[in-house]
């Protein structure tokens, strides 16, 4: 076996020397080698070519993000171990190892703990011995930013309609709406900071904003046992390319998707965050429909250039994305946008061109029935339960049943003798986020006029 190495090691033009005696160490200390010096990370990688197991593969990927120039001989050994030719891109192999999964090197939690310290040594507070875990560790990859490095906005300066002179009117904004108090909170701001914290009608909020999710999600933070709400901060970490947010209080990692805690303290826990309604709409038509609406300040106390598109522009007009995520589901493309409802267990997305022009949508989730009203020009669409009442928008966009006009609100729909149907809780994502987590979900039978 050491002469059949020996040879290789001259065929790749590694040396030799990478194969003297050395003592014994742990896997995982010869995983965090391979973020070592050259000669370092050479013996590293021949150790683990003579030991030949699987369980290196997801380190060896990692390595290929950090050490580009090594790629030759690290896509040799990730062949002979996974008999895979992907190329040199470490984000094809990462969807790779998401279809592919393995169990982890002994100690892995120190491996990960070790390598990303080295990029911010707060990420230490993420990782522990024995940590609990409702998520692959290995899926975990670094999102570019330090460890709030995209700054929570928590409990920010808001001001009037009228004093909001640096908003358009084609500009969109989170529209959110609770007990009576009415705020918007802009995407132009929001795109830099992607977590909010907030009281908005007595109610203790977080607004997760996952921008390369496309999805905005408004949670109710309130604790039992009165207890103080969450806060929630960017751990600077991503899952599927999706957001890792975490609490303060106890820096576990949630998923911004679930609104569930997935590693550390709270992992182990049943712990789920309540989904409030929100939505995104244009600047012009909230300030139309709320006059009285109080809007996210321009002084944030950070400086940031808040122009429209100027965090993420190019990314929300590509089709491609930035991090690993793999579409299992390819009934639309990946970042095609969707709306989605969750409801008792129950899960339904909505293709977001169902709205191009304006439309009322009659349907059920689950035994549920439900009617939507959106535009797909600002990606707005409002969820609210229907009773089985046939509800349709006549050429003024008014809700019309029976021939009767009901109003449109945030919190109900209100019929002509006041009866009310109350509003559901969804939101809108790209297509790879939402199938990730709730596939065979899709509505694919609309009818015109249902």
């Amino acid at each position: 076996m050491r002469y059949t190495l020996i040879l290789a090691f001259i065929v790749l033009g590694w040396p030799v020397a990478a194969l003297s005696a050395e003592p014994a160490k742990a896997v995982h200390e010869y995983a965090i080698d391979l973020y070592g010096s050259t000669d370092v990370r050479i013996a590293a990688r021949a150790w683990m070519q003579q030991r030949g197991k699987f369980d290196v593969v997801p380190a060896l990927v990692r390595s290929l993000r950090y050490f580009p120039e090594d790629a030759t001989q690290t896509l040799h050994l990730l062949k002979q171990l996974t008999g895979e030719e992907l190329g040199p891109r470490w984000f094809d192999w990462f969807v790779w190892l998401e279809q592919n999964p393995t169990p982890p090197i002994p100690s892995n939690e120190i491996f990960l703990k070790q390598i990303f310290s080295r990029i911010d040594p707060q990420f230490k507070v993420f990782f522990s011995p024995e940590i609990e875990r409702r998520i692959r560790l290995d899926e975990i990859t670094w999102g570019g930013v330090r460890k709030d490095g995209i700054p929570a906005l928590t409990n920010p300066k808001l001001i009037a309609a009228d004093q909001a002179d640096y908003l358009q009117d084609k500009d969109l904004v989170f529209g959110i709406s609770i007990n009576g108090d009415t705020r918007a909170y802009p995407l132009r701001i929001m795109d830099w900071h992607e977590m909010l914290n907030d009281t908005i009608g007595g109610i203790p909020v977080s607004l997760a904003y996952c921008t390369l999710c496309g999805s905005g999600i408004l949670y109710n933070t309130t604790r039992d046992n009165h207890q103080a709400p969450f806060i929630f901060g960017s751990s600077g970490f991503l899952y599927r390319s999706n957001k890792l947010m975490y609490d303060q209080e106890t820096h576990s990692l949630w998923n911004q998707f679930s609104g569930k805690p997935v590693v550390g303290t709270l992992a182990n826990t049943t712990l789920e965050l309540e989904v409030l309604p929100l939505v995104i709409t244009s600047w012009q038509d909230w300030q139309r429909k709320h006059p009285e609406t109080k809007v996210l300040a321009l002084e944030t106390g950070y400086k940031r250039d808040y122009a429209p598109g100027t965090a993420y522009g190019a990314y929300f007009n590509s089709d491609d994305l930035m991090f690993p995520a793999h579409l299992a589901d390819q009934s639309l493309q990946q970042k095609d946008k969707v709306f989605g409802l969750r409801i008792s267990g129950t899960s339904k997305a909505w293709p977001l061109t169902l709205f191009s022009t304006p439309r009322a949508i009659n349907d059920h989730i689950g035994i549920v029935p439900v009617v939507l009203i959106g535009d797909a020009k600002n990606s707005t669409v409002r969820a609210f339960r229907s009773d089985g009442i046939k509800f349709t928008l006549d050429k003024n966009n008014q809700l019309i049943a029976d021939n009767k006009i009901w109003k449109i609100t945030e919190s109900d729909l209100i019929g002509p003798q006041g009866e009310k149907l109350s509003r559901l809780p969804g939101h809108i994502a790209y297509w790879f986020a939402w199938s990730g987590y709730y596939p065979q979900s899709l509505a694919t039978e609309i009818k015109a006029n249902q």
